[in-house]
């Protein structure tokens, strides 16, 4: 059995794509599927199911997968020396976040993974919750931290954190001494987050009338869009309020003092658990405490940990 075809399988596990596979390898999908069909005969068993939506490794292939790793990981042990084949990373995680988590604590995380195994690149990429959980599903990346977990086989979820939610606006729009009822908000323009997302999802209910949705509602995919609306008055949003403290200390944004509070939102991590498990769970285990560490020092129960 040739170590090619195993380190194919393994990066065919991570990226479950293989034409992702093949260009990482720099060959073609036919050479892909040719490895993959050697290693299927001499083990005689399949490894990989797969169809026009499906990609998952059967238990045949997930046994495979645990036993190739560590396979590779002594040779490339031996190869450096002897070096223990724990203490190998892979070079790079790729890691997606929303932007609520790339302007608060995300620094901090990147900045420890860094000190703990300098070698180790971490590429971020920031996007919404809806397209990261998709890139996850086709194996664009080792981790992602959202509003909603992604779900399938080989991923593992976790809560890493809450965010409060406050309603907020442009002193041009809102009176910051005043109370305002939900059917007084209902009146206003309302800026909110993207459809399919928590707390798109969380408007029609909170104010208990489906018509919201289709009256005076705009949505944005930016959290830097939706904040300079807020400041230019366009309308008022429920919003983390961790993610506005800077606005809010120069009073280019209020707080509204609300009736009826908007509910907090979680923030979940989730993780492919079928490779480079020492990594992941180090990055994931690092991610709790940066998100630990930023709730601590946030004023008004702003973020918390679960």
């Amino acid at each position: 059995m040739r170590d090619l075809d195993m380190r194919t399988f393994v990066l065919l596990a991570r990226t479950r794509h293989f034409g992702r596979a093949a260009e990482q390898l720099n060959t073609t999908q036919p050479a892909i599927s040719s490895r993959l069909t050697t290693l299927e005969q001499e083990l005689g068993c399949k490894l990989i199911l797969r169809g026009n939506r499906e990609f998952r490794l059967t238990p045949e292939g997930e046994r495979a997968l645990e036993a190739f790793q560590d396979i590779l990981a002594t040779i490339e042990g031996l190869r450096n020396g002897g070096q223990d084949p724990q203490t190998l990373m892979p070079e790079v995680v790729r890691i997606g976040a929303i932007d609520s988590i790339a302007s608060t604590w995300m620094p901090h995380l990147i900045e420890s993974l860094h000190r703990i195994e300098p070698k180790l690149r971490v590429e971020l990429t920031v996007d919404s919750t809806v397209r990261l959980v998709s890139e996850m599903a086709r194996g664009e990346f080792d981790l992602v931290f959202g509003l909603d977990p992604a779900i399938g086989d080989g991923f593992r979820s976790f809560n890493v954190c809450v965010w409060q939610m406050i309603w907020a606006g442009s002193p041009k729009l809102i009176d910051k001494d005043r109370t305002y009822s939900v059917d007084e908000l209902a009146s206003m323009p309302i800026i909110t987050f993207p459809k399919d997302t928590p707390p798109y999802r969380q408007i029609a209910p909170y104010f208990q009338n489906e018509r919201i949705l289709a009256s005076k509602l705009t949505s944005s995919n930016s959290l830097f869009a939706i904040i300079n609306l807020l400041i230019d008055g366009f309308g008022v949003s429920a919003i983390p309020s961790v993610t506005i403290q800077r606005e809010l200390d120069r009073g280019l944004l209020h707080p509204m003092k609300i009736v009826k509070p908007f509910p907090p939102m979680p923030i979940i991590g989730t993780y492919q658990s079928t490779t480079h498990q020492d990594i992941i769970n180090m990055v994931a285990e690092q991610a709790r405490t940066s998100a630990s560490m930023f709730c601590e020092n946030t004023a008004n129960g702003a973020a918390w940990t679960i």
